[in-house]
């Protein structure tokens, strides 16, 4: 008797409890080696950003990329996460969390320039246009995959109900 109200007890668990599964979409390229972002549900997560070279690498001359001071690359990685966002509807005010690894600038003794990363944030994040800030770590790392890159940005972004809606948030 008991084996059958526990096993009555469960199925009307079952029937009555939401399905745990989202949907999930993948934002990529054949040509890129990862995803840029993956939707989950109404997650948005971004993969790490890194700053557009002012000036390309030139392989034949044997010149590295020149991506700017730590200020310039974080505006511009801001900007295509800015970018990134709006070509999935949603903008920075949705972004909830962010992580910065940042590598040392040879021009500063070697030492994060991280008041250069927070001046850019500042312009993007905290502002009248847009208030909202997200929850945020800022990691040093000993190097990133691109010679003289500063920093790296990934985010995640949720959609808001009044974001899906269209309305005002």
């Amino acid at each position: 008797m008991r084996t059958k109200i526990c096993y009555v007890t469960l199925f009307i668990i079952a029937a009555v409890w939401p399905a745990a599964a989202q949907s999930v979409k993948h934002i990529q390229t054949k040509e890129a080696g990862i995803a840029s972002a993956v939707w989950v549900g109404d997650m948005l997560y971004v993969s790490g950003q890194l700053p557009t070279p002012m000036t390309p690498a030139d392989r034949a001359k044997g010149t590295p990329a020149v991506y700017g001071n730590t200020q310039a690359q974080a505006e511009n990685t801001f900007t295509k996460i800015q970018n990134l966002l709006k070509e999935q509807g949603l903008d920075l005010g949705d972004v909830v969390m962010m992580r910065v690894y940042m590598a040392a600038d040879p021009a500063m003794d070697n030492k994060l320039d991280f008041a250069g990363m927070n001046t850019a944030y500042a312009k993007f994040f905290g502002t009248s246009e847009q208030p909202n800030k997200p929850a945020r770590s800022t990691v040093q790392v000993a190097a990133l995959v691109a010679a003289g890159a500063f920093l790296e940005v990934e985010v995640q972004a949720a959609r808001s109900l009044s974001t899906s809606t269209g309305t005002s948030k």
